[in-house]
């Protein structure tokens, strides 16, 4: 039984000239799947070739199918030649299965078919978009497998930030500096980090976040509420500008301004004369309606 774990193709190159193939474990057998454009693909020749068919005949059939969509992208094979590979996206590699015989298959690889057939668009779409997959009949030693692999990647990410804050240069706020390498050393190593509360970090999302705002709401804001506050953080500082810092916003990692909880009430003030008439029912923090 196995978990939908993913491997690069060992036959492939890491580099960034060609997709990088992914190798997803099904049930019964693997399909392997490329991004392009930010969009998930199924190499089509190794999807044909794993239910015992003739690649060359269903991609004249597939060729012929006004529904569908099929890219040729570079790829260097295991012999170190550039050749073009054929891909297809979900909607069109389910259409193709849906006119395969399950009953015209040899019986050995029926199973690696219907798990195409049922699994695939979860797991693929999950992997590239959610981070990865599981199958629903890993075992619980898989499962306690895959999170040890989690916490493990969690480890090396919080070390590598850590670092990148580490060798930032005087333009970013200490405060902030401090407030990070805390939090990240916390997630390293499971502690509660020891942080002054006024010296907390503290985001434009992560203010919008607490005020009850969507993620659309939270996009449509942030931006006139960043200058708002930084005018206003001016202002109340002499002259001096907030510092640059990194923030994760949309979950990834931005360049935005510095401020602390020390700030908050700097952030409530901008709040109430520039939003709180926009969004009434965000007017406390507390989780309830105004």
């Amino acid at each position: 039984m196995k978990t939908l774990a993913a491997t690069p193709d060992p036959d492939e190159p890491n580099d960034d000239t060609v997709p990088e193939i992914v190798r997803l474990d099904l049930s019964a057998g693997s399909i392997h799947t490329v991004r392009i454009d930010g969009e998930p693909f199924i190499v089509f020749r190794h999807a044909v070739e794993s239910i015992g068919l003739d690649y060359s005949s269903q991609l004249r059939k597939l060729r012929d199918r006004s529904w569908a969509n099929r890219r040729e992208v570079a790829t260097v094979a295991s012999d170190g030649k550039v050749r073009q590979m054929a891909v297809v996206d979900e909607k069109t590699f389910l259409m193709w299965l849906a006119t395969v015989n399950e009953m015209k298959v040899a019986a050995e690889v029926r199973p690696t078919l219907i798990a195409y057939q049922s699994e695939t668009t979860d797991m693929v779409r999950n992997y590239w978009t959610r981070g990865g997959a599981i199958n629903e009949r890993a075992t619980d030693d898989q499962l306690d497998t895959l999170q040890e692999q989690i916490e493990e990647r969690r480890i090396r990410r919080a070390h590598g930030l850590i670092s990148l804050i580490t060798a930032m240069d005087d333009s970013v706020d200490p405060r902030w500096k401090r407030s990070r390498q805390l939090h990240h050393y916390a997630e390293a190593t499971g502690e509660v980090p020891e942080i002054a509360p006024e010296d907390r970090a503290l985001l434009v999302e992560t203010y919008l976040t607490d005020r009850g705002l969507s993620k659309a709401e939270r996009r449509s804001v942030r931006s006139s509420f960043g200058i708002k506050m930084s005018v206003a953080y001016r202002m109340a500082h002499k002259g001096e500008k907030p510092k640059d810092s990194l923030g994760l916003v949309d979950g990834r990692e931005r360049s935005v301004k510095s401020y602390t909880e020390a700030d908050r009430p700097l952030f409530d003030k901008v709040w109430e004369e520039f939003y709180a008439d926009r969004y009434p029912a965000q007017q406390r923090l507390d989780g309830d309606a105004a």
